[in-house]
């Protein structure tokens, strides 16, 4: 009996699966391109501040080390 169960469960998770999928709002063209242009520039100022930040402390245990 408990193989049936299994059985019956899956085709009610796709069932649920396919549910969730058609309540999904996927964005319009122009919410896309600014959520894309938005994700590139903090994208962009991050590895920057990353960079920045990178040399200032290298050389800085530079400096500490010579």
């Amino acid at each position: 009996m408990a193989n049936s169960s299994k059985k019956t469960a899956k085709p009610n998770f796709w069932k649920g699966v396919k549910a969730e999928f058609k309540k999904i709002i996927w964005p319009d063209k122009d919410q896309l391109v600014k959520q894309s242009v938005a994700v590139l520039v903090v994208s962009l100022v991050t590895g920057a501040i990353i960079a920045v930040l990178d040399f200032a402390i290298q050389y800085g245990v530079n400096f500490l080390t010579m």
